[in-house]
């Protein structure tokens, strides 16, 4: 019979985080869609144009996508073509993510981080700023959301993959592997 093993100290920290930064994020979707709203209010009953608002809703977009995606794959909410997966026993698909993590996610997320550095290093180092006049003087942060995703996605991949190590040895219950069992710890 599995054993409910918890994950090591540091990975439950991060998947933790994961959810707590997650959660937090979906707060700013609110809040995009609430400027968006003023946009189109402003814009055709007021005839009041405002590039930083819309902009805004550019950063914001980028920020919850980017930012969130760690907490997308802790809730299996990536996309997946499971023709064949959903038919599955428990252990062989925990060792098809376990596979598509390692040989798959990790490598493709140090190419992110590896190719895009030189990209957001040049932002930074102009401080880059809007090309639209009176826009938000903040492209470099923005641009640093891509080594950033990347970087949050390998830390919750690291976490999914121990996830799926005890699965398929038998230390974790695969019914207890949903984020809502996880989510009393927290």
């Amino acid at each position: 019979m599995p054993q409910s093993h918890e994950l090591p100290s540091l990975l439950a920290r991060l998947d933790r985080f994961s959810e707590r930064l997650g959660r937090c994020l979906s707060w700013l979707v609110l809040v995009m869609m609430l400027i968006q709203f003023l946009i189109v209010v402003l814009r055709y009953a007021f005839s009041v144009n405002s590039i930083p608002m819309q902009e805004s809703v550019m950063y914001l977009h980028a920020a919850v996508f980017m930012l969130a995606a760690g907490y997308t794959l802790r809730h299996d909410g990536h996309v997946r073509v499971d023709i064949f997966y959903r038919g599955m026993t428990a252990k062989r698909q925990a060792l098809v993510d376990l596979l598509g993590t390692l040989c798959l996610l990790l490598p493709f997320m140090v190419f992110v981080i590896l190719s895009s550095l030189g990209y957001v290093g040049k932002s930074w180092a102009i401080l880059e700023g809007s090309p639209d006049t009176g826009g938000i003087p903040a492209v470099f942060l923005l641009k640093t959301l891509i080594p950033l995703f990347a970087g949050l996605m390998i830390l919750q991949g690291l976490v999914e993959a121990w996830r799926k190590v005890l699965i398929i040895t038998g230390r974790l219950d695969p019914d207890a592997d949903t984020p809502d069992h996880h989510e009393e710890h927290l």
